[in-house]
């Protein structure tokens, strides 16, 4: 007898294992948790399967839940396809979107892959600079949805996530044990200010590494162990490590905030910020989110 996969139960299975747990997947699929529950459980029974381990506090494909896995994402990378081109998408055109650069990682790439499938006839630009150069774009008309970093937010933004402002520096370096500390920030970094002022307080002198518009070339120097930087908490990418807490001074909490045109002027702007909207709040645990909303 020829059996029938449920594709909305394996898109929960799929999101459930890439976000961790039935909670996330529920906030991605804009779902509630009991919906996709159920639907996990209709596909295991369906299956004779047990895809998901359970056990610990972060939800685990099984053996038979990786391979599940494998199918599954092909299967909807499929299905979204063909449901796309044959449903002649009404949205196209251009969307400009701006990120200042040391936040685009770890969730954007998500975003413009989600939005891609969903939207193929758009076509996304990308805008990556600081935020106060985004800001001015925004007002200009030039920038549709932009995120930014701040230590506030104006009334007309939405708040995504709050990190802490941390010390970075190379894998297993040692730089930060020196005196005067070597610091390395790009000339209109944000955080550069606050950083040095900090250091100040302290009474811990410091000396700037390198004087540059190019986060390359400061990110250059951080790996080769020259600089240390303070940047967003997860946000540094993987030859850079925390600089151990208390070794250098406490920074203060930041806000990724989020400002995006009105859809009489882009109708796409507010579907790409939903999905903006709904990464960040899978990323973060759920009395972090419940802070948020508030």
């Amino acid at each position: 007898m020829v059996r029938n996969l449920d594709i909305t139960a394996l898109r929960s299975f799929v999101a459930v294992a890439d976000t961790g747990g039935v909670t996330r997947a529920a906030a991605q699929l804009n779902l509630t948790q009991s919906a996709v529950s159920m639907q996990l459980k209709r596909l295991e029974e369906s299956l004779g399967q047990s895809l998901l381990d359970r056990a610990n506090r972060s939800v685990t494909p099984t053996a038979q839940g990786e391979v599940m896995l494998s199918y599954g994402r092909r299967l909807l990378a499929l299905n979204d396809e063909v449901w796309n081109r044959m449903t002649d998408q009404k949205f196209e055109g251009e969307i400009v979107f701006g990120v200042p650069h040391d936040i685009v990682y770890p969730h954007i790439p998500k975003v413009l892959k989600r939005f891609s499938t969903a939207y193929p006839k758009v076509k996304v630009k990308m805008v990556s600079c600081y935020t106060s150069e985004l800001k001015r774009q925004f007002e200009a008309g030039d920038c549709d949805v932009i995120l930014t970093t701040e230590t506030g937010g104006a009334e007309d933004s939405v708040r995504l996530t709050s990190l802490d402002l941390t010390w970075y520096g190379a894998q297993q370096g040692t730089t930060w044990r020196e005196r005067p500390l070597r610091v390395a920030f790009e000339t209109q970094c944000i955080f550069r200010p606050i950083a040095l002022k900090a250091l100040d307080e302290a009474q811990i002198p410091w000396e700037m590494a390198v004087e540059s518009m190019s986060s390359m070339t400061v990110e250059a120097s951080l790996s080769a162990d020259l600089a240390v930087q303070a940047r967003l908490k997860g946000t540094a990418p993987p030859y850079l490590e925390a600089i151990p807490q208390g070794a250098l001074p406490d920074l203060p909490e930041f806000q990724i905030n989020m400002m995006v045109t009105p859809a009489s002027r882009n109708e796409m702007a507010p579907l790409l910020a939903e999905m903006v909207r709904e990464e960040y709040c899978c990323s973060v645990e759920p009395s972090q989110r419940m802070r948020l909303a508030v």
